[in-house]
């Protein structure tokens, strides 16, 4: 691996014809953009790769607009890529084959609330905060929280997950139905209302995940869940970050409903720290929330303290108001950013592998040696409780030594994950940058049967092409 500019791969990008941007003007307006900074916009994310512009950018404002637009694509053989907010780490943006970036952040209306059964309709350029605050007087809430203020088109299209996987589920366990725009052009919806169904393929399951390589999500259905009666958090600093991970294993084994268990190391400490003019301990932290009746959040509070205890934890330092919750969580979602301070003028390489709870102590412990080992300057941050953690490196980008070297970290990481029965990437999806791991955790057959799949239902490969795998 050389310098993030040398990384895109080498393929030929096919240009939009003056027809196909002639019939977008003509439909879009000024909503359709080949301005240089609107395109270069669209054509990065957060991952460590520089810029792969689209040809044009299209604002679209309903279902039908994105299925003008793909029919056009389809017409002409053009890719086209779905884009949320940019948040993405993997590349999974980047027009690496020309085409046009299809932005869906305008679509972002509540279409319908149905409280009694626990479940809404959005569109996808929804954000999960903007929900939570639209549904906040119903008494109900979305609980996938993966950090960033994501759209949840863009959730569903990675498969996210998040602070609150290891009590609510992942995306996947969450989403119901969508509508989706498939590479023809065509509208179909998958899905229904219900929490259940044995009708058919379980296409839902399908485009969730896809990460845009199979059709564009316009609405998504999605389950919600009543505010917890009281909520609780807290924090616990040990003595080493193999004490915290004890610890994690310890409370998800003894089978205590945590809602939220994140680790944080020393090095995030520190920026968080920084960044948010905070004193917390410059030690390996655990940051929990509690939800549930009074009396359930006190005995599973009780029974946390004591674990920690036996693994050397300090005393709980609680976090009992919103507003003390609200800082505290918004610290640790601010940690990426943070974290990119402390060394200016770098770049992240981030990686986020997930492995069965009763392998992460070794997963970590080995992971964490390696990177003290390198002397580059790294945190890590972790959905520990249900086995995700994230090793990220701040990387010099025109030190191309530098760059292999984390490189050759992340791999013997992925690798690790993949011997001890995990999975190259939790929540990040594979996009770009996780290409050649897919083959090594899923095998040759599953990997030529999702080439299948994609041929079938995307046979001119216009579908955000280059991603996932090569075809």
């Amino acid at each position: 691996m050389n310098a993030p500019n040398d990384l895109l791969p080498r393929v030929e990008r096919r240009l939009v014809p003056a027809e196909m941007l002639a019939a977008l003007s003509a439909r879009f307006g000024d909503r359709c953009s080949t301005a240089a900074a609107v395109r270069d916009q669209h054509g990065r994310g957060e991952s460590v790769y520089d810029a792969a512009p689209p040809e044009a950018v299209v604002f679209c404002e309903s279902t039908e607009e994105v299925a003008f637009v793909v029919s056009q694509a389809a017409a002409h053989a053009v890719p086209v890529i779905p884009f949320g907010v940019g948040s993405s780490l993997e590349g999974h943006l980047l027009a690496v084959q020309g085409g046009v970036s299809i932005d869906l952040s305008r679509m972002d209306r509540i279409v319908r609330i149905n409280a009694e059964d626990l479940t809404v309709t959005v569109e996808a350029g929804v954000t999960r905060e903007q929900l939570n605050r639209e549904i906040k007087d119903t008494g109900l809430f979305f609980p996938i929280d993966p950090g960033a203020n994501a759209t949840l088109g863009g959730m569903a299209a990675t498969r996210a997950s998040g602070t609150n996987a290891v009590r609510y589920g992942t995306m996947k366990d969450n989403v119901l139905a969508l509508t989706v725009v498939n590479a023809d052009g065509q509208v179909m919806r998958t899905g229904t209302r219900a929490r259940k169904s044995s009708a058919g393929y379980d296409l839902t399951r399908l485009f969730v995940g896809s990460e845009g390589t199979l059709g564009v999500m316009t609405e998504i259905t999605l389950k919600l869940y009543p505010l917890p009666e009281a909520v609780s958090a807290a924090v616990c600093f040990f003595p080493s970050i193999d004490a915290a991970v004890q610890t994690t294993i310890a409370i998800i084994q003894m089978g205590v409903p945590i809602a939220r268990c994140e680790l944080l190391d020393a090095n995030a400490i520190r920026a968080v720290n920084r960044h948010s003019r905070l004193a917390l301990r410059e030690a390996p932290m655990l940051l929990m929330e509690f939800h549930g009746s009074d009396a359930s959040v006190a005995e599973q509070a009780d029974t946390v303290q004591g674990v920690a205890r036996e693994h050397g934890g300090a005393d709980f330092e609680w976090a009992r108001t919103p507003e003390e919750r609200t800082r505290l969580w918004t610290a640790r979602h601010q940690s990426y950013f943070a974290a990119l301070q402390m060394r200016p003028g770098c770049r992240c390489q981030s990686s986020d592998t997930c492995v069965p709870i009763s392998h992460l102590a070794e997963a970590i412990n080995e992971s964490v040696a390696e990177a003290e080992a390198s002397r580059i300057p790294y945190w890590i941050v972790g959905h520990v409780g249900d086995g995700n953690f994230h090793l990220s490196y701040l990387m010099d980008p025109n030190d191309a030594a530098e760059c292999a070297a984390v490189e050759d970290l992340n791999v013997k990481m992925v690798q690790r994950a993949l011997r001890l029965e995990g999975t190259c990437t939790g929540e990040h999806g594979i996009g770009l940058h996780k290409m050649p791991y897919l083959l090594d955790e899923a095998g040759p057959a599953a990997v030529a049967t999702m080439r299948l799949i994609k041929h079938s239902l995307d046979p001119k490969n216009i579908m955000n092409p280059g991603k996932i795998f090569a075809l």
